[in-house]
């Protein structure tokens, strides 16, 4: 667990432990209307542009190729062999255990306490897309290091880029609220269209985040915006936080400091997902049952976002065989 997968084990998990019934519904369903790619050496996805008619024709592929790592579009297209004709895409909340910029652990890569706070920020943020905005067709899938948010909604997957990245900022808490305004969204008044519509509520979401990560926060972090003592002031005074005494907290770090404050935690809640995934219309992303060879764990969609844990759950069976 954790480490490369060799090419022995490759085999054993795509010819003895990779079955049709893993690939999700969502996946199945228009299959020939994706792209594919594949890494079979693990220097990133060079063999690009395949297709298949159907989930046989890609079994056949994976049990003789064995590939390092799978991936499929978040795209459809009329012509995906050359990416032509798109149709639709769905919308992707990417959330990398590794990269998350205020995080409890201190490990180099991906461990136990990182992929669990993975999982809490990927939970929150499907909250706040079912609960906010009523966005209903969401899939979980956790991806070896992290979480994919993949969203299918038929009137989000036709929308362009500038759309996405407004919902990505209003979920993330990417924007600092109007206080100026009691009834106030998100800044950008335009964020709607036919079948959605933004509600009220915006500076719940704002705090919720910001809460989070200033409760997280170990102290060494190197944050712009956030001086030393700054830091030391933010985790000395945190329990009025904890306590949501958010006033009291503000009168002890000062109006000005608070400000910036603000400002930090508006760009670390953006820095927590990946944007360049979310408004790429031709992303691809690694195909939900195949396996993350740098840290031999299964790619899956999550079915109980409450008990699934990757560590019992993503576990290939050659891990267990290793001496």
């Amino acid at each position: 667990m954790f480490s490369k997968a060799t090419l022995k084990e490759r085999r054993q998990f795509y010819r003895e432990e990779w079955s049709i019934k893993d690939l999700p519904d969502f996946i199945v369903k228009e299959l020939p209307k994706r792209e594919f790619g594949f890494d079979h050496i693990g220097y990133g996805p060079n063999d690009r542009y395949k297709v298949f008619k159907g989930a046989q024709s890609l079994k056949k592929f994976l049990r003789y190729k064995t590939p390092f790592a799978a991936y499929i579009s978040v795209a459809f297209y009329n012509n995906p062999k050359k990416r032509q004709d798109w149709k639709k895409a769905e919308f992707i909340f990417d959330v990398d255990a590794k990269d998350i910029p205020i995080r409890s652990c201190q490990c180099d890569g991906v461990c136990e306490i990182c992929l669990n706070e993975s999982k809490e920020i990927a939970n929150s943020l499907i909250d706040d897309l079912e609960g906010n905005l009523g966005l209903k067709n969401i899939h979980l899938i956790y991806s070896g290091r992290g979480y994919h948010i993949r969203i299918l909604d038929e009137e989000i997957m036709k929308e362009g880029s500038q759309l996405r990245a407004e919902i990505l900022k209003y979920v993330a808490g990417a924007d600092i609220p109007n206080t100026q305004f009691s009834n106030a969204a998100i800044p950008n008044k335009s964020f709607n269209f036919e079948h959605f519509s933004i509600p009220i509520g915006y500076p719940k979401i704002f705090t919720k985040k910001t809460k989070y990560n200033i409760l997280h926060l170990q102290g060494n972090e190197e944050i712009e915006g956030i001086n030393k003592q700054l830091m030391k002031d933010i985790i000395k005074n945190r329990e009025y936080i904890e306590n949501d005494q958010w006033g009291l907290f503000k009168n002890k770090i000062g109006p000005r400091r608070y400000k910036n404050l603000t400002k930090a935690m508006a760009r670390i809640n953006l820095s927590t997902i990946d944007a360049k995934v979310s408004i790429d219309l031709k992303r691809i992303l690694r195909l939900p049952s195949s396996l993350h060879s740098k840290v031999s764990m299964k790619c899956m969609e999550v079915k109980n976002r409450e008990t699934f844990d990757p560590l019992k759950d993503a576990i290939p069976k050659f891990v267990f065989e290793r001496e």
